[in-house]
């Protein structure tokens, strides 16, 4: 970015005759990246400087400069356990101009900086940071000379420091060293992720300011009926001293004719400036789903003499959201209301997306989110153990229809109440309320999770022994932090946004979970209750549920040297972070299907297993609308390649579970509940706003095709509605006992426009009799497959014998003399041709392996 820009200024000079004094005047305020400097780092106390690269992390440089072995692979994690417990020193030279010299404010600026941050310029200590959450910004100006100027940033070991928080108090508190430093919690671990605790610059540049320069901005709605919105900006300007600057108001949207241009009498420090924007005929921001996520684009620039001073762009999207919580006499409904309809959230717990995440590229966000959207949800929750998202990742929510549910950075442990922490934490909240409340996608704001359940339930009291003067004061400062602090702060900076103190209301355990708020129900995995309770458990907003599902074979091949791996490797047992993790797996596998002689078939039918756990629970509480009004599955992604909750694995491969929660998040659902009158009752669900009319058609079929009975009817189907629409008696697979385990129902719904079907199987997987069926995969072209047998080919698989492919839909049923055309996201190229590898369980290779298993 230095030479870049100076090479600029020299392009200028010499081909187009403009001076770069000249050039730096006429752009006013701007900001260099420092990114792209030369950087180097070492470990403190240690001569050897290293390169290092900026975005960039200190396990990552490691791994660059060949100084540890990659945490991902095998065992590796454990090898690099020391480097958490070291100071380490980034450096780099900035070469500063006259030009830029004379500027009358410079300041350095730094975001996602983690975390103990000594900042030291041409050695003279500047500043400190202490919490990765928060922007620091430096005054430089009169620290900086022309020339080479030594930027130099000691990393404190923020365990260390941690743990030295940690003697102050007189007792322990749930959490350990993590919860006394403000930086992202999973770094210490999860039952998902590893132990690895880096440190790191993220976003860091200089920022250069003429007499007036941009502040925050603030936008509120109100809508006139429908015809009418008007929003009003409250824009921050901050001026050296009382003088005339013009702002300009432009909307891409709107075009010329709704421009605006002010004359601002500004005053000496900061200035509030109130902007009214009238749209008439507003087009509404929708989730997916619903409409387009229509945005509008606006840009305010400062003008001083016709010299552009600063431009600041800002994208809003025009809509109406309450989170509705409503009394009845069974407990607290909770709900989303957009543009004045209730919507059903469907959707996931998005944790971050690596456990080194500065420098990773946009599209790391933007492929994740396209990738949600695909899956027809509408609502992703950011956890609060992690981070706080980046701008892109919002970016790609408002412009995908994707709602943010967002906690802040606190999960599963209690945290200090001292006046510097509760200080540190205001700025925290205050600098990412102000970042993200411009967005249209963001839609709650969340205290914690899992905290005030687990102090009431978890048996922390008991654990670390407390007096009730400990558990006293423990509790106030919970109280403090997260029904005073966070929400006053956001009564000033957000008032329009509901703000719920801690996810879950109550947990699973008690029975008022299932009647009140959200709801976080593991009755299933943790409690090992039957999948088929996920029928009874069904809340009033779930928020979190989950099983684990295995990641492909091939992340298997990357991760674990010397594959193929067995089930006692300690490479397979270090990625897997759950401490009963593969027992609990195997476990439920024998429950409902027959466990497979070999690891890849043991993968797959690992994989078939989350999904149909997961099946079960989203149609529970899609069914169940409007008494439950969202579905927010536990988890969405990993961190590192582990076998965990995810539905994506790491490497960007899509589990069964992923396929199977696009079918059950479809706008129309078809789904199917056994009724206590010995009927089989046939929903379908719709979150269409639009009532519809078509055919309801069922087949009874067996497994090579062979219709036993059908029914063609026509019916009507209510918008934003769950109801049955047809009871079929199960009384008939009483005239054959074998009828349970050879035949199937398909039910169809088909309108002028579109079609919508589901299976059903009357037994469990692995008391099917399934046929001995021959799948055929023609290639039709490039990107487009047909996959043919003459008998049902149940949960059929393709993928390559190397990799895994990227399908419009995979892990389906093949129905007896189906021709089904699935499509692929990306042309196979020549040599991918004859790789197609296709698993179904028909031909999955079983036997008992419980006692082989070494669990």
């Amino acid at each position: 970015m230095k030479l870049g820009r100076y090479f600029l200024l020299f392009i200028c000079q010499i081909w187009l005759g403009i001076n770069p004094t000249q050039l730096l005047a006429q752009n006013g305020n701007y900001s260099r990246n420092l990114q792209l400097e030369k950087w180097q780092f070492k470990q403190s106390n240690k001569d050897a400087w290293m390169p290092a690269k900026v975005p960039g992390n200190l396990h990552t440089d490691l791994l660059l400069n060949k100084k540890i072995d990659d945490p991902f692979l095998g065992r590796y994690e454990a090898k690099v356990q020391w480097v958490e417990n070291e100071n380490w020193e980034y450096e780099t030279l900035l070469l500063i101009s006259k030009e830029e010299l004379s500027q009358k404010h410079i300041f350095l600026s730094f975001e996602n900086l983690d975390t103990y941050a000594n900042i030291y310029l041409n050695d003279e200590l500047i500043g400190k940071a202490n919490n990765q959450f928060r922007i620091w910004k430096l005054d430089v100006k009169n620290k900086l000379h022309i020339g080479s100027n030594k930027l130099h940033i000691l990393f404190k070991s923020s365990s260390i420091v941690g743990k030295e928080l940690a003697t102050n108090l007189p007792y322990t508190l749930p959490g350990g060293e993590a919860v006394f430093t403000r930086k992202a919690p999973y770094q210490y671990g999860w039952d998902w992720g590893p132990r690895l605790v880096t440190c790191g610059i993220d976003k860091v540049s200089l920022e250069f300011y003429s007499d007036a320069h941009f502040g925050e901005l603030k936008s509120t709605q109100i809508f006139e009926a429908d015809s009418i919105a008007k929003v009003y900006f409250e824009l921050t300007i901050f001026s050296d001293t009382n003088s005339s600057k013009n702002l300009t108001i432009t909307c891409q949207e709107l075009g010329p004719s709704k421009d605006q241009n002010q004359v601002l009498k500004l005053k000496k420090g900061e200035n509030k400036i109130p902007i009214l924007m009238t749209i008439k005929s507003p087009k509404r921001w929708w989730s997916n789903g619903l409409g387009n996520a229509n945005l509008y684009h606006f840009s305010f620039k400062l003008v001083d003499s016709k010299r552009l001073l600063e431009e600041k762009k800002e994208c809003i999207g025009l809509r109406e959201l309450k989170l509705i919580r409503t009394k009845d006499s069974i407990g607290n409904g909770f709900y989303v209301e957009l543009n004045g309809m209730p919507v059903f959230m469907k959707g996931a717990n998005i944790i971050p997306v690596h456990s080194f995440l500065n420098g990773l590229p946009n599209e790391t966000y933007t492929n994740l989110i396209n990738q949600c959207k695909e899956a027809n949800m509408n609502m992703l929750r950011v956890w609060g153990g992690g981070v706080y998202g980046s701008d892109e990742f919002y970016k790609a929510c408002d412009e995908n229809g994707i709602l943010v549910w967002q906690d802040f950075m606190f999960a599963c442990a209690m945290y200090p109440g001292d006046s510097a922490f509760l200080n540190n934490v205001a700025h925290e909240v205050s600098d990412q309320v102000i970042r993200l409340r411009n967005h249209p996608s963001l839609a709650v704001w969340c205290g914690n999770n899992e905290i005030d359940e687990g102090w009431k339930n978890w048996g922390w009291q008991k654990q670390y022994s407390y007096s009730f003067a400990d558990s006293s004061k423990i509790e106030q400062d919970y109280q403090t932090l997260f029904n005073k602090l966070i929400p006053n702060l956001l009564g000033s900076l957000d008032p329009q946004r509901y703000y719920h103190a801690s996810s879950p209301t109550y947990g699973w355990g008690r029975k008022e979970s299932m009647y009140t708020d959200d709801s976080h129900y593991w009755g299933v995995w943790w409690g090992m209750e039957p999948f088929e309770k996920y029928e009874k458990k069904v809340g009033r907003f779930m928020s979190e549920y989950g099983f684990q599902g295995m990641p492909s074979i091939h992340t298997y091949e990357k991760f674990m040297p010397n594959f193929p791996a067995s089930f006692d490797s300690l490479a397979f047992k270090t990625h897997q972070k759950h401490p009963t993790g593969y027992q609990t797996i195997k476990e439920y596998m024998a429950r409902d299907f027959k466990v497979p002689t070999n690891f890849e078939d043991y993968i797959y039918v690992s994989q078939l297993l989350q999904a149909e756990g997961m099946k079960t629970a989203i149609e529970a509480h899609r069914r169940a609308m409007p008494y439950c009004m969202g579905t927010l599955y536990w988890q969405l992604n990993d961190c590192w390649p582990v076998s965990s909750w995810s539905s994506i694995d790491f490497y960007n491969n899509k589990k069964a579970f992923y396929y199977q929660s696009k079918r059950s998040f479809e706008p129309v659902l078809i789904s199917f509940a056994k009724s206590e009158k010995d009927s089989l009752s046939i929903y379908i669900v719709s979150d269409k706003t639009k009532k519809l009319k078509g055919t309801f058609v069922y087949k009874w079929m067996d497994f090579n095709g062979k219709v036993l009975d059908s029914l063609l009817k026509p019916i009507e189907v209510s918008s934003l509605s769950s109801m049955v629409y047809h009871s079929w008696p199960l009384n008939k697979l009483k005239h054959n006992s074998n009828l349970a385990e050879s035949t199937f129902l398909k039910v169809e719904f088909r309108t002028d426009t579109s079609s919508y079907s589901a299976n059903y199987f009357f037994a469990k997987p692995k008391d099917l009799k399934l046929p001995d069926a021959i799948v055929k995969i023609d290639l039709l072209n490039d990107s487009t497959l047909q996959v043919k047998s003459a008998s049902l080919a149940k949960n059929v698989a393709i993928s390559l014998t190397s990799e895994e492919l990227d399908l419009e839909d995979n892990f389906f049923d093949l129905l007896p003399n189906e021709a089904r055309i699935i499509s692929l996201k990306k042309a196979l190229t020549s040599s991918q041709k004859n790789k197609l590898k296709v698993q179904y369980l028909n031909k999955a290779n079983f036997e008992d392996l419980l006692k082989k298993l070494p669990y």
